[in-house]
This record gives C-alpha cells, structure tokens and sequence, in this order.
C-alpha cells in the first residue's frame, strides 16, 4: 500500500526528553518518522494536529483474541482459572477460520480505538475440531493475520506449540485441535507462515505442560533460527509448579532454562509465582516479562513479583491477555496500583517508567525494535490522549505522562496513527465504521 508524507502537530508528545509542547512530526512514504521538532507554537500549514498528549504508539504483547468473545459471559458465579478454561474451550470449538477472521478482526479494531499499534497474538488455534487440518494447514494464523491488516494495526503472530494436556498426558478432547502432535511438525507447519511490513512471525511454547520437556529445544532452535521473538506462559498457576516439580525436579523457570527456552528474545507472560532462583534466572538472562494485570486479577491469579523481575534484569511489557478489558493504560496503571496494594507503599514505578513498559519495550518483546519511540527513524506509530475530558482535565501539561497513566482509559484516545496512516481519527475508525456492532455480530455468531 502507498503511502504518503504527512506532517503532524502534536500540542504535547512524549519524547524521550519528557513531555513537550508544540511538536512537529513529519512521517515519509517509507511509513517511518523523518523528522522530529519542538518548539513549534502553532501547527504549520497542512499539517494535521494530535491534541492533547501524543505517545508512541501502545504495544499489547499478549492477546488470544478469541477470548474477546467470553467477555461478561465469564463473570457470573464464583469458580477458578481451571472452570473459567472450560468455558473458553468451549467458544474454541466453535471457530472456524471465518468466523476467527470476524472476531479478531473487530477485536484488532477495539484495540486500534485503544491506541494499540502492535498486538502479540499467541495462537495455538491451528486445527479444525478434532485436530483434523485445514486444507491450508494455516488457515486460522492467516485469519488472524489478515484480521489485523483490516483493522489496521501490526501483528506479531506468535505461533504456538501445544502438545499435551499435562505433564505426560495427551491432548484432551478440546485440545485436540491445538496439537500438531510432535514439535517437529508444528515447526514444518510454522515454517509456512509469512511476514510482511506489518506481520511478524514468532513462536511460543504454551506452557511446560503443553510442551513435552524433549521438545522444548525444538521449540527454541525453531525461533532461534529465525531470530524471531520466542513467547511462553509461566508460573500462571501454583498447581503447574507443583505438577512440574513433581514430574521433572524443576520449577517451570529452571526447566525451561534447562532446555535453552530463555534469553533476551523470549517472552515469559504472567511469571505469577516464581521462587527467588527464578528471579534470577529471568533476570540473568535478559527474558524479558509480560505482566496482565487485568486478567491476572479477572482470573484470581495472583501478582506477579515484577519489582524484583526488573530489578534482576528482565524488561516488563504489557498484555491485555484474555481481554476482559482492552486498556493498555489501564494494564499500567494496574502494575503499579497491584503493587501498592501488595507492598503497601507506593512509587514503584514512575509513569515514564510504565510508559516505557506500554509502549517501546512491548514493541521489542514482539520484534518491533524499531517501534515504540517518536524520534527520526522510527515507526510512525502514535496514540495520542485528550486532555480534556472528565477523566484527564485539570493537571497542568508538565504532568501530562502522569495523568496519561494514572487517569486515562481506552475511551481519552483521540488519535492513532499506524505507519504513518491515519487509523484512528478522532476517536473513530476510518477502516472498521462501526466497532461495536461488529464485535456484537463476530460474538453473536458463536453463542452455543
């Protein structure tokens, strides 16, 4: 797709010099920032103005978009993560390419309206009901891929090897259409996946029980080979610890580094309930973790330790995971907020800090290295946020970044800008006209 230059005035952007006033972007037909300058009182003839605060544009580095269809449906009666799963299995053996390609394509468009510009979508629906493959063995990773073009943001697909049930066990009934049976074979089907300027193709182990301990380094040599990102969820759960302690003498953290799973490419989502050894491990590495507040506490997971995490030296990112919400800023605000309440104290991170966690780390963690800041060279990925409403009115435009975090939602976001494209246009979609029926259409479709 062509692209045009296009000058922007944002009235407050944050830049890595902090908040400033009357900022001038200029993005080429390349889809990248060509130039960045301050100062600039009024907008220059031509240009396009971002009020309020403009930020690089926010990273969601961990999404199953089908989950959008369990959203309310899963809040009534009390139960466990483990009940909760079973009535996502059940929305899972309801999709069909099509109809995967209608909802996560009204998802995407939820989160360009959020200020999303890149998604990881961690994707283990690979096959039809019963395991069955599609013709194009593909078929639901291209429905997806597509589903974010449409709805005009990036994707990192992230592919997903899901073995088994538990430790030892085969797939359950559910499962069966997740299981490629051997990694082998999920990396000969993998392997057939493309990226292009918006898509990138990564990996994942679902977990260290969907994943047989042999098949893990396959797994890893796959993503290594390609240098592509390499995602897994770990220590969601205390009874996956105990049950992996039991079957191997490890925790999940010290197998998975056994086996060559960790390292500055790899994502570890969730690390909810770790030891202090695997802190470490994390940390020394360079894994950096994704932390989903929302659904960790929507799922009555726990929190997670990040404070310790980023001190030992793994980089924080930020999902909305199960989608319960689709807030970026909100999954920021919660990380901090979470730990107040855990710790008891208050400032564990400043809002630049969790600004970098939303925006240029979440990038990095889906192989968008070049994403995530406004400075030449750069994506011309932008979000910007009023600073008007009822919500972010009255703090002075110095403490924009702190208002950002701290009193935003989804529903301040004006602006977004994919690439230099224009997606979001004061508050409304240019590419999907009607977001909310289309995600009342996309879920209605699967009701049992």
């Amino acid at each position: 797709m062509s692209l045009t230059a296009q000058t922007y005035w944002a009235e407050h952007a944050w830049l890595d010099t902090g908040v400033e006033q009357g900022v001038v972007i200029k993005t080429g037909t390349d889809g990248r920032i060509a130039s960045v300058r301050k100062g600039a009182k009024k907008p220059p003839t031509g240009s396009v103005t971002l009020r309020g605060l403009t930020l690089p544009g926010l990273a969601n580095a961990h999404s199953h978009a089908f989950h959008r269809a369990l959203r309310g449906t899963v809040q009534q009666g009390e139960g466990t993560f483990w009940t909760w799963r079973d009535l996502m299995y059940g929305v899972a053996d309801r999709l069909t390419p099509d109809s995967y390609f209608a909802l996560a394509r009204a998802t995407y468009a939820e989160m360009a309206l959020a200020g999303i510009t890149a998604v990881g979508e961690f994707h283990y629906l690979h096959h039809a009901p019963g395991g069955a493959a599609y013709d194009n063995p593909n078929a639901m990773g291209e429905a997806l891929i597509a589903a974010a073009a449409e709805a005009g943001i990036r994707i990192t697909l992230l592919d997903t090897c899901y073995l088994s049930s538990g430790f030892g066990a085969p797939p359950s009934r559910h499962q069966l259409r997740f299981s490629d049976t051997t990694a082998e074979r999920w990396a000969e089907r993998a392997a057939g996946l493309k990226g292009d300027d918006t898509t990138r193709i990564g990996a994942a182990v679902h977990s260290v029980r969907a994943v047989p301990v042999d098949q893990l380094a396959t797994v890893a040599a796959w993503a290594d080979e390609r240098e592509a990102p390499l995602h897994v969820h770990l220590s969601e759960q205390t009874a996956e610890n105990d049950a992996c302690v039991e079957a191997h003498g490890f925790t999940p953290t010290a197998l998975l580094a056994e086996h060559g799973v960790l390292g500055p490419r790899t994502t570890a989502v969730h690390a909810t309930h770790l030891t202090p050894g695997d802190i470490r491990l994390l940390g020394h590495s360079g894994t950096g973790v994704c932390m989903c507040p929302t659904t960790e506490r929507d799922l009555a997971d726990g929190i997670g330790p990040a404070p310790g995490l980023q001190r030992a030296g793994s980089p924080l990112s930020l999902g909305s995971d199960s989608h319960a919400v689709i807030d970026i800023l909100e999954e920021a605000r919660a990380m901090e907020l979470d730990e107040r309440l855990h710790t008891r104290t208050r400032g564990h991170w400043t809002a630049a800090q969790l600004l970098r966690a939303a925006t240029a780390d979440g990038h990095a963690a889906l192989g968008w290295h070049d994403a995530g800041s406004i400075r030449a060279g750069a994506l011309a990925d932008l979000t910007s946020i009023a600073l008007d409403t009822v919500r972010t009115a009255g703090p002075p435009p110095e403490l924009a970044a702190e208002t950002a975090v701290f009193a935003a939602t989804n529903a301040d976001v004006r602006d977004t800008v994919v690439g230099g494209r224009h997606i979001v246009r004061e508050g409304a979609h240019q590419l999907v006209p009607d977001v909310g029926q289309a995600l009342a259409e996309a879920v209605a479709a699967l009701r049992g």
